[in-house]
């Protein structure tokens, strides 16, 4: 059973701008992973209007019954959230390493337009990669 059932990555504007499932469950539609990027980024800038605590970034774990939602912000506004497994450890750092491939093959790829859907082919391997080795050191625990 598969750690990570999807990932999303939403520009500033709460548009979704990549998404891929990693297992049958939890598996959405187009519009409905639309509208959950959307609602995402809703409730992540209100959550950060709201807190009674200065400096907060908005949520960065939902916990559910069926799955808890991993949320890191990066300093331009981008958003990286995943879908795993309730109870999922070290998601933090692989949300990181995300980011790490998103810069180094997203972002300095010359045909790239910011804000745009992603596509570009690299970027997919070293995810896949990414995500394989985090489900491999999981089952390892």
């Amino acid at each position: 059973m598969a750690a990570i059932y999807s990932l999303y990555i939403i520009n500033k504007s709460g548009g979704l701008i990549y998404n891929k499932d990693y297992g049958s469950k939890g598996r959405m539609d187009t519009n409905d992973s639309l509208r959950l990027a959307s609602l995402w980024h809703s409730m992540h800038a209100i959550s950060q209007q709201l807190s009674p605590v200065a400096g907060c970034l908005g949520i960065e774990l939902l916990e559910a019954d069926t799955f808890d939602l991993h949320c890191f912000q990066s300093l331009t506004g981008t958003k990286f959230f995943v879908v795993a497994q309730p109870g999922t450890q070290n998601m933090e750092s692989l949300l990181k390493h995300i980011y790490e491939q998103y810069t180094d093959f997203v972002l300095k790829n010359p045909f790239y337009e910011m804000e745009m859907p992603i596509r570009c082919e690299l970027f997919d391997i070293n995810l896949s990669h990414a995500v394989q080795k985090d489900r491999v050191a999981l089952l390892g625990r």
